[in-house]
């Protein structure tokens, strides 16, 4: 299975605001040091505001910031809401399967996404930025594109 460009933005997005704290930046500010399109962060950004993992304030000293909630949300969970739960292939499409009666492939491969959600159940965005991650993070901050540390 191969996450989107989205969860895996949102993903550091959030790893990115748990090593900072309190201090809130701004989506351009995060979208340079990650070297991603800013119209993509911000889509992101509102995804992740709408389901109460992070919180944006306008304005100056305004940024975004992630929400006690988002520090201890499940990663499964957050997996779940940007992937999507639907089938790993589709059976149905504009041409159906015609293994589709007798297939167990569906099956198979539908436990094996759950299974792949259920190992991230546990872990949250605290245990993400742990070390050595953390430390690896923070050397990340507002250092400008392209320079290496």
């Amino acid at each position: 299975m191969r996450l989107t460009k989205s969860t895996d933005l949102a993903l550091r997005t959030i790893m990115r605001l748990a090593v900072t704290g309190a201090e809130p930046c701004t989506a351009r500010q995060i979208a340079g040091e990650m070297q991603v399109a800013y119209s993509h962060l911000a889509k992101v950004a509102a995804r992740l505001q709408h389901l109460g993992l992070i919180e944006t304030r306008r304005g100056r000293g305004g940024g975004l910031t992630l929400t006690a909630t988002g520090r201890t949300a499940s990663i499964g969970r957050l997996v779940r809401e940007f992937e999507g739960v639907g089938d790993v292939v589709d059976c149905e499409g504009d041409v159906p399967c015609p293994l589709r009666q007798g297939c167990q492939l569906r099956m198979a491969l539908r436990r094996a996404q759950e299974a792949f959600f259920a190992s991230l159940d546990p872990l949250t965005v605290d245990d993400l930025v742990a070390s050595p991650t953390g430390p690896v993070l923070l050397g990340l901050v507002g250092r400008a594109p392209g320079l290496s540390p």
